[in-house]
């Protein structure tokens, strides 16, 4: 690592030296792009965006749910020295009309599903990507369309200190704030990130939180592409009908969360269970008792992550301190990080078994 260019396009030169052969992104259960496949594509949208216009600096916004294409987008905008303008999912159509006016957004990728957010009165609106298939939206005859397996010009350079993303948080008031960041701003952070957790080639991710958050961005896009991992999405959101099969299938080895779902399972799922019975409920309330108990569910719940987990990382807000104990009782391989979505994210974090209680 200390040879490594700290752009996009340098870590995924290097892993696809490494690792070409290697699975990349993909949906649940579906056949996916292995890292060789996954630059052939990038190549092949860089290529594109040139004959649209798009150069060094120029503004592409993506506003989808995680897919294997937003990660072709993402680094294809990356490594021809676009600026990636990452926009939630979730944000309101107002929102997403602050963001691209702001930005000055030229090009945006889209899903389907989302393109009714995009406002008509943003002038800067150049090329309506739908991201799903890449084509262009709406009628245009004469214009140059995707072609797999096309090469770029190559007629760019990206450098460490180049502007990498505009990440535009929530915020407590007013409009989203743009948060400016450079490759060796996500880079850097993503090489710490490894320190907190030994990651190589052979872990699975399995990918629930927006891609549009510097938290899933850093660690659960750039990490694993970083270490030649494999990078797995939902079709649907989330729900407990959708999670476990995919649970199942994937047994991920590594996830990401913010305390609302691990919090969600606790208190509908495990504390009912062990406190259904007036016994149960008064020997819970006995710490040796208690301890046992959560040593006896949280092997369950190991097992209902597939059994293979070994981070599973906690950020974004605090975490319940009963949760947090049951997690830790339970031998559940945890992890708690601070960050800001201005040091991309990860400020401070401890890995699994290492966490203390309050």
């Amino acid at each position: 690592m200390n040879n490594l260019i700290l752009t996009l396009p340098g870590i995924l030169g290097n892993t696809v030296s490494k690792f070409g052969n290697r699975p990349a992104f993909t949906f649940v259960g579906e056949k996916g792009l292995t890292y060789n496949e996954f630059q052939s594509n990038v190549n092949s949208t860089i290529a594109w965006l040139e004959k649209l216009g798009v150069g060094k600096s120029d503004k592409v916004a993506i506003l989808s749910a995680n897919m294997p294409n937003w990660a072709v987008a993402y680094f294809a905008t990356a490594s021809m020295g676009a600026v990636a303008v990452p926009i939630l999912p979730d944000f309101s159509n107002d929102e997403v009309t602050n963001v691209l006016n702001h930005s000055e957004a030229e090009t945006i990728f889209v899903s389907e599903a989302l393109v009714k957010k995009l406002d008509p009165s943003v002038k800067s609106l150049r090329n309506i990507i739908t991201i799903e298939n890449l084509m262009l939206a709406g009628d245009n005859p004469g214009i140059p369309v995707y072609e797999e397996g096309a090469l770029p010009s190559g007629n760019y350079s990206v450098e460490e200190e180049d502007l990498l993303a505009i990440i535009y948080t929530s915020g407590t008031t007013g409009k989203s704030k743009g948060v400016m960041l450079t490759h060796k701003n996500v880079c850097s952070n993503a090489i710490i990130g490894k320190k907190i957790q030994e990651i190589n080639e052979t872990d699975r991710f399995l990918s629930i939180l927006p891609l549009s958050h510097t938290f899933e961005n850093t660690l659960g896009m750039i990490i694993p592409v970083m270490s030649g991992s494999a990078v797995n999405y939902l079709r649907k959101p989330p729900t407990a009908s959708v999670l476990l099969p995919a649970l199942k299938e994937v047994r991920p080895t590594i996830m990401l969360a913010v305390p609302l779902i691990i919090e969600k399972i606790y208190f509908s799922s495990v504390r009912p269970a062990l406190t259904k019975s007036r016994v149960m409920k008064s020997l819970y309330s006995i710490p040796p008792f208690r301890k046992l108990l959560h040593g006896v569910a949280g092997k369950k719940l190991k097992a209902t992550f597939g059994g293979e987990m070994k981070f599973f990382g906690i950020g974004g807000a605090k975490l319940n301190t009963s949760v947090e104990r049951f997690l830790k009782e339970g031998g559940f391989p945890y992890a708690i990080g601070y960050g800001l979505t201005e040091t991309s994210p990860l400020i401070a974090g401890l890995g699994p078994f290492r966490t203390k209680l309050e």
